[in-house]
């Protein structure tokens, strides 16, 4: 399970690094291989393959009324490698579409992350805890 959020950098080549606690597990289980995606928030998912390609299973067989939402996670979805140093690519069209130029949040949402720019990031967050993002699913949830 990925957890926590970690400030990164995207270098002049649009590389970043794997933080070291989320690194050592996706070389182990995954051999460092990752597929990332757009999101419909304007963030990028970042998965581990194996859980990817369970994921893209069910997105193929999504109804013809989410035919939008197909091309959004299907389209754009690109397998990347880990380097010897941890980094990833993040192509150009990725980039460009998630807004990433240079600082960005890595946030691990259980079996994925999401990737933000951190100018963004900082935007959404105080935007949903400004208009109450609870909903009803956390009616039963207690801190």
């Amino acid at each position: 399970m990925f957890q926590g959020c970690s400030a990164l950098t995207l270098d002049a080549k649009g590389r970043v690094s794997i933080p070291t606690r989320h690194r050592d597990a996706l070389v182990s289980a995954e051999q460092g291989r990752l597929t990332l995606t757009r999101h419909p928030d304007g963030c990028l998912l970042v998965y581990p393959r194996s859980v990817w390609e369970e994921r893209r299973d069910v997105i193929a067989r999504f109804p013809m009324s989410a035919r939008a939402l197909q091309r959004l996670l299907l389209g754009n979805a690109l397998d990347v490698d880990m380097d010897a140093a941890g980094h990833i690519l993040v192509s150009p069209e990725l980039r460009q579409a998630a807004g990433l130029v240079r600082d960005v949040m890595l946030l691990g949402m259980g079996n994925h992350f999401e990737l933000w720019d951190t100018a963004e990031w900082g935007r959404r967050e105080a935007e949903d805890l400004a208009k109450g993002m609870m909903s009803d699913a956390l009616d039963d949830f207690s801190f």
